[in-house]
């Protein structure tokens, strides 16, 4: 199975659907192999969403047949941290708290802008400037 192809077939079966595949994970076992599915949208995704995904892409997986041997299906979101892996996802991101590493500092605020080269971040109503280039991770924070 090669799993670089088959990210590719279910991203754009699961973008007619309405929603992105953020990632996709098998894990072989003796016991039942796991094949994981992770959806996002520009909402928050919820079981009703997994359950959509679910029924939409058993029968499909079946006409496929991409894994040999019987596996269990799982359709999950990303989690409220995700991580936004790409330019996108960050503009998809504006207006959301985030976590924010580079090298020098790890940050936490909200994402008030980004335009390809520098994200604005407010924190305690005060604005800094992040270059993208300097960004290790970005993801989405819950602010407690």
């Amino acid at each position: 199975m090669d799993i670089k192809n088959l990210k590719q077939t279910l991203a754009a079966f699961i973008e007619n659907l309405g929603y992105t595949l953020y990632d996709l994970e098998f894990k072989p076992k003796k016991s039942g192999s796991i094949l994981t599915v992770y959806i996002d949208s520009n909402h928050d995704i919820t079981i009703d969403d997994c359950v959509t995904v679910t029924n939409e892409l058993n029968p499909y997986l079946d006409e496929l047949d991409p894994i040999p041997g019987e596996y269990f299906l799982e359709v999950s979101s990303p989690g409220a941290e995700k991580e936004l892996r790409d330019a996108d996802a960050i503009k998809r991101a504006i207006g959301r708290y985030v976590h924010v590493e580079t090298y020098e500092q790890k940050i936490e605020g909200h994402l008030e802008n980004f335009d390809g080269n520098d994200l604005t971040i407010n924190i305690r109503n005060k604005t800094h400037k992040i270059h993208y280039e300097d960004v290790n991770l970005i993801r989405l924070a819950i602010k407690f």
